[in-house]
């Protein structure tokens, strides 16, 4: 039979067991805890960054915690994906505004124009332009209204077809043979100005002949418009590292250094008490401009060495990969 002594050490004993077993469980099931916990706690981050970045804060990033983790990795896949979800969405507000910029200035540029549509027929119905040479006037003022924005408004729908990426004539095109017909056309409409075109022989490149075309005759006509009568200029084409380059320089003014940034903009104009009949529409350069870049080139301007502006067009050589 057991002992009283032996029946306490058991008792002891069996005590100390429960309470060793009971602490170890503990200690487990704290570091059991402590290790989900830290386990869960990049999840916990992730929901957090979610929520806020659903309520708006896009430039909100998740911390990596070991990029060689499966929850790192997951971080950093999320990371990637918000930072192209970001710019897609600057983006777009970019093209919003740009919208509502351009919609705003054609409005107003299209307003003048159809005032004086207006006010002409006013008088007319009012009776003020009853003599002939008045009516003549009137409809000449009239006519003359109708064709500028008529042009306006051509203008505007082929910068939204290039915005749009619509395809281009894919096809060769000579540079130089293309300016030669540009020079000589232009020195029929403005004879007294002295004009010359310089080059090495044919250069080459694939792309919409009609369209590079316009963007010739809009450099000159950006001459005539911005220069002195009597002004000379010239046309270069050559071939540059490779790349074909158009160049029309004049001996103008120039073109002033805060400027020189913007002139490419649409519907600016350097000098903004130029008047429309004078200045143009503002939209010559800026489909210069967008002609260079859907035939996968650029449009630049800068001071000539000698005074006045030069409008540089590089264009690829060989065939464009780039071209829509």
């Amino acid at each position: 039979m057991r002992t009283t002594e032996q029946d306490e050490f058991f008792g002891r004993t069996l005590g100390t067991q429960i309470s060793v077993t009971l602490v170890v469980l503990v200690g487990v099931g704290l570091l059991v805890w402590r290790a989900v916990r830290r386990a869960t706690r990049p999840l916990e981050e992730i929901a957090a960054t979610a929520a806020r970045i659903g309520d708006g804060d896009l430039g909100r990033r998740l911390a990596v915690h070991g990029p060689k983790t499966e929850v790192g990795r997951l971080a950093e896949a999320l990371n990637g994906m918000l930072a192209q979800i970001e710019a897609s969405f600057r983006e777009r507000e970019a093209s919003r505004d740009r919208l509502r910029r351009f919609v705003a200035d054609a409005s107003h540029e299209l307003r003048t124009p159809v005032a004086t549509v207006r006010g002409y027929a006013e008088l007319f119905r009012r009776g003020a332009a009853d003599r002939p040479e008045d009516l003549a006037k009137a409809m000449r003022r009239i006519e003359s209204e109708a064709e500028r924005m008529g042009r306006l408004v051509d203008e505007m729908l082929l910068l939204a077809r290039l915005d749009q990426g619509r395809p281009l004539e894919r096809e060769p095109v000579d540079l130089a043979a293309l300016a030669a017909d540009a020079v000589a056309d232009a020195a029929v409409v403005e004879p007294d100005r002295p004009l010359a075109l310089e080059g090495d022989g044919p250069v080459v490149v694939t792309g919409d002949a009609g369209r590079l075309r316009q963007v010739l005759d809009n450099l000159l006509a950006n001459v005539r418009r911005h220069t002195p009568a009597g002004t000379a200029a010239t046309v270069r084409v050559s071939e540059r590292d490779g790349e074909a380059v158009l160049e029309v320089a004049d001996e103008g003014p120039g073109i002033p250094a805060g400027d020189r940034a913007r002139v490419f903009e649409r519907f600016y104009r350097t000098d903004q008490s130029r008047s429309r009949d004078r200045g143009g529409s503002g939209l010559g350069l800026s489909i210069v401009a967008a002609v260079a870049e859907a035939h996968g080139g650029r449009a630049s301007a800068a001071d000539a060495p000698g005074g006045g502006a030069v409008f540089t067009i590089t264009l690829p050589r060989r065939n464009a990969t780039s071209l829509p």
